[in-house]
């Protein structure tokens, strides 16, 4: 479980100085969203590589660990991947490996590969993002884009107080850890997970009752429903529409080659989609 170190540790990771990180962030977002939109619709495996190959660009110039970039993609990976596991098995076409009651056929092997490095390339480009945006620019830029406002609101009160939130849980189980409590220890199952549901159940009074502290501090200054969150004011630059017209033009290179030269990159020119 991360403590509130790691927490600190990723907020100065996105606070670091690289023509990355100094991109206004609604440039970064859209940005972002726009690479995962492309690779989303493609339908061939020439724009996802090539996209990959770019971020892996972008992930150099940021300054970032390729080791713990990938450390962090493989974490998230299980989350599609456990979905994309059984499309050769489940979709028909031509049967090409057969076991007992098991199939696998191209068109679900094709499918599988291409939701694959789908997967891979919109995970490094939320990685990215992450790593190079604070989450209160996060917020920030949710909010310029023209977010609900209430769901802005919610969205910037959760960061703010995320750290305070970890450090609440850190100094639970530290006071467990002084009883010598170990979720790993030798004792009764039933009585660990006990446990465990009674330190869940203490953050979500924790939260609740630090949820009505705020409240009852923002009302006294004047808050309301009608109450608008303060935006710094700071407009993209130069480099900020370089960077964003980059790849764009990029991504329309990409479809003029697939348009123009698609039977010439062989498989990876091939549409592996399901129609």
């Amino acid at each position: 479980m991360a403590d509130i170190t790691q927490i600190m540790r990723f907020d100065e990771l996105s606070s670091k100085d690289s023509p990355i990180h100094n991109l206004e962030g609604r440039i970064k977002l859209i940005s972002t969203i726009f690479i995962i939109l492309v690779c989303v619709i493609s339908q061939e495996l020439f724009i996802p590589i090539i996209l990959e190959i770019m971020l892996l660009i972008i992930l150099k110039i940021a300054k970032l660990s390729y080791i713990d970039s990938i450390k962090r993609l493989l974490m998230l990976l299980p989350f599609g991947g456990a979905v994309i596991i059984f499309q050769p098995f489940i979709q028909p076409g031509n049967i090409i490996w057969s076991y007992s009651w098991l199939h696998i056929t191209d068109v679900g092997l094709n499918w599988g590969i291409l939701l694959f490095v789908r997967l891979i390339v919109c995970l490094t480009a939320i990685i990215i993002y992450s790593s190079t945006t604070p989450l209160q620019e996060m917020a920030s830029s949710f909010r310029k884009l023209k977010m609900p406002r209430d769901l802005a609101m919610i969205l910037s009160i959760m960061v703010r107080f995320l750290f305070l939130f970890v450090d609440e849980l850190a100094a639970i189980r530290k006071s467990q850890k002084a009883r010598n409590f170990n979720i790993h220890g030798n004792t009764p199952y039933k009585w660990r997970v006990k446990q465990v549901g009674y330190t869940i159940g203490m953050m979500f009074l924790k939260a609740y009752e630090q949820g009505e502290r705020v409240h009852k501090s923002m009302v006294s200054r004047g808050f309301s429903d009608a109450s608008e969150m303060f935006d710094e004011k700071k407009s993209p630059e130069k480099s900020d529409y370089i960077y964003l017209l980059t790849i764009i033009i990029i991504v329309i290179v990409l479809e003029i080659i697939i348009y123009k030269f698609s039977g010439q990159l062989g498989y990876f020119g091939q549409n592996l989609g399901i129609n």
